[in-house]
């Protein structure tokens, strides 16, 4: 069994072919972006020069499923983006994008724990039940593939003593939130 606290040694060869040392089989960018959502940690190294070119192929993964019409960046961020290397920012950037996505996991948990907790109107409305499911997965895609999502019934047990989620709790996601896109299309 393979250890999964190892990223995952991905090969290219002279031929661009990507080998799984892993498995000692092939793999497609497809395949490696199926590994990252289960939550691997993925390292691509040119086996001729011993260049890390992981960054390269996540880049083109991304690439790929924005071409495809899976657009999750919208045009104004990728714009920014850009900017950003022909800017001062290309300094603060990563820092900041890591950041963000790291505020973004940590409050996802507590997001989807508190709207299991609040009585929900929309839970009567036909289709909701296959929305929330919809939701759920992206969320487990968002955070690598982690377990099921705290609080969704019939996913995890809720947990037990935990007082009813607090308005000022929802507020107080609402605000980060905004504070979140203001902060990122001033950049």
């Amino acid at each position: 069994m393979a250890e999964t606290d190892k990223p995952l040694l991905i090969k290219r060869y002279a031929s661009r072919r990507l080998y799984n040392t892993e498995t000692s089989d092939y793999v497609t960018l497809e395949d490696i972006a199926g590994f990252i959502r289960q939550g691997r940690e993925v390292q691509i190294i040119d086996l001729k020069t011993g260049d890390d070119l992981t960054r390269q192929y996540l880049l083109q993964i991304v690439a790929e499923h924005e071409s495809k019409g899976e657009n999750v960046l919208p045009v104004d961020v990728l714009t920014d983006l850009v900017r950003s290397y022909a800017s001062g920012m290309q300094s603060v950037m990563p820092q900041f994008l890591a950041a963000s996505f790291e505020m973004l996991r940590g409050k996802q948990s507590k997001v989807m724990e508190n709207l299991t907790k609040i009585q929900n109107p929309m839970a009567s409305i036909p289709g909701f039940e296959a929305l929330r499911k919809q939701q759920e997965a992206f969320l487990k895609s968002m955070m690598g593939g982690a377990g099921a999502m705290p609080g969704w019934p019939g996913t995890a047990a809720e947990p037990e003593g935990e007082a009813p989620a607090k308005e000022d709790d929802i507020a107080d996601i609402k605000r980060q939130l905004a504070e979140l896109q203001s902060k990122l299309s001033k950049l």
